[in-house]
């Protein structure tokens, strides 16, 4: 229910939107930003969000700082922006990238007074919108999904009505309350790729992911019934949405006949949870007669042979899993279900059916010790994982494990850090940060320097030439990251 309000409320005014991805921090402090090199993935939830105001009627732009626009900075590009004088400039920000989208809001408040600033995403959805009542540059804020929300507003809706929506009275956040409504999921549409600069040259998947160049990354469902300690479910909460198969093989068509893309990370948390759905959608695919392709991620736990061969029928080139650690200790005090007898059944399985698996780990959780990480560095080593990813925890505001951070090790507050490329969490276990770092770094050279991997990386370079176009145009970039992990 909405909070009290008096006279003094703010009376919005329809008006255009400007959609801004801040560039926020996004690489190992200290070093040279080397992130959009290897992976530079459009802002999904942007242009989801500029699709559904274009759809009911609302003027919207879309500047991503984090994409390679024209050849001017970052500042020069704003510029160009407060020229046209939107009515509102929406910034959508996680906890690392806030910082940075402040400090240009802030700039553009300076310069546009008239021009109101709506924050949402990740951050604000934790956090709470009334959090944000110091930063008086933001006008607005929203919790959770930002379509209706943002849509009343831009469309001249009295504030103190709007559900998800926070405002400014008198220096004073006041906030609605979490929305109950939320759009169906096919009814939203096909996402904005259209307002991106140079998409999709511009943008591009992480390397050795895709077996072409022309891949793209699409969102098929909303929102996670599971509670890792590490996740941050504050924006779409507990409940699982999805789009129907028609609709998602319709959004890969759309992709295909405007933009030529036959590659698809389907970056869903959850792909395969309905079973029935993932089967028709590959029916779907193997009937289209498209070249598709697609990466997805797998629960250990809801996998056998029948959802490997139906994935496979589909199309599927690669399968991500969320192992997280390779100490069964450690796996049960965050998350459930993960059993590393499985892993080991499930990456032999999908290998075997000629899919290729990329295994998910986080060093850092609070109970690790060189001990747990000692096990991780053999288990990733020795189960056969095609490609493995490996972050530095981050204890995320909206996730379980950062109410009680501080009693399991020191942590650093620095939100321009909270960005799995940086350690601001000392488990107890580890004697220094120094410590922390170099068991990172010595488990990833490990893998990348393993002969195993040194043969599929060669096999890879020329079965699939992008890559190899890939590290000759970027030879001297990725010598300087590999610097980054010695």
């Amino acid at each position: 229910m909405a909070t009290s309000i008096n006279s003094q409320a703010p009376a919005s005014r329809a008006g255009d939107v400007v959609l801004i991805h801040p560039s926020g921090s996004n690489w190992i402090t200290g070093k040279k930003d080397m992130a959009t090199v290897f992976n530079r993935i459009p802002p999904l939830g942007l242009i989801a969000l500029a699709a559904y105001l274009e759809k009911e009627g609302v003027p919207v732009r879309i500047l991503d700082l984090m994409g390679a626009g024209p050849d001017k900075s970052e500042k020069e590009r704003i510029d160009d922006l407060l020229e046209r004088k939107p009515a509102y400039y929406g910034f959508t920000t996680t906890t690392s990238s806030f910082p940075d989208a402040y400090a240009k809001a802030v700039y553009i408040k300076e310069r546009h007074p008239e021009g109101k600033i709506v924050f949402g995403g990740a951050h604000v959805s934790a956090l709470g919108p009334k959090s944000f009542e110091t930063y008086p540059a933001i006008d607005y804020a929203v919790a959770g999904e930002g379509e209706l929300p943002l849509t009343a507003l831009a469309k001249g809706g009295d504030p103190s009505t709007i559900p998800g929506l926070a405002y400014r009275v008198g220096g004073e956040m006041r906030y609605n309350g979490r929305a109950t409504e939320m759009v169906a999921m096919d009814d939203l549409p096909i996402p904005a790729y259209h307002l991106l600069e140079d998409f999709p040259h511009s943008y591009r998947l992480p390397m050795f992911n895709a077996p072409t160049a022309s891949g793209a990354p699409i969102i098929s469902s909303r929102g996670c019934p599971y509670s890792c300690s590490y996740c941050d479910r504050s924006v779409f909460g507990a409940s699982y949405r999805h789009n129907s198969p028609a609709y998602l093989v319709a959004h890969m068509k759309t992709l295909h006949d405007r933009y030529g893309i036959t590659h698809f990370n389907i970056y869903d948390d959850l792909f395969t949870l309905k079973r029935k759905r993932v089967e028709e959608v590959c029916d779907l695919l193997a009937a289209s007669g498209r070249p598709f392709t697609f990466n997805c991620s797998v629960r250990i736990g809801h996998v056998n042979l029948e959802l490997v061969e139906t994935l496979k029928r589909g199309g599927c080139w690669m399968i991500s899993i969320g192992v997280e650690s390779g100490d069964e200790e450690l796996i049960g005090q965050h998350k459930t279900g993960v059993k590393l007898e499985d892993v080991r059944q499930t990456v032999a399985m999908i290998r075997n059916a000629g899919i290729r698996v990329k295994g998910l780990f986080i060093l850092g959780l609070p109970g690790e010790t060189p001990q747990t990480a000692a096990r991780t560095k053999s288990f990733i080593n020795e189960t056969g994982f095609d490609d493995m990813n490996l972050t530095k925890f981050a204890p995320f505001p909206g996730s379980p494990a950062y109410a009680t951070i501080k009693e399991h090790g020191e942590f650093i507050g620095d939100w321009s850090q909270l960005n799995c490329m940086n350690f601001v969490f000392r488990p107890h276990g580890f004697s220094s940060w120094d410590e922390l770092n170099k068991t990172y770094n010595d488990i990833v050279r490990s893998f990348y320097s393993s002969r195993p991997w040194v043969k599929r990386f060669v096999f890879e370079l020329f079965r699939y030439p992008h890559n190899l176009a890939f590290v000759m145009r970027n030879l001297l970039s990725i010598l300087k990251a590999g610097k980054s992990f010695s």
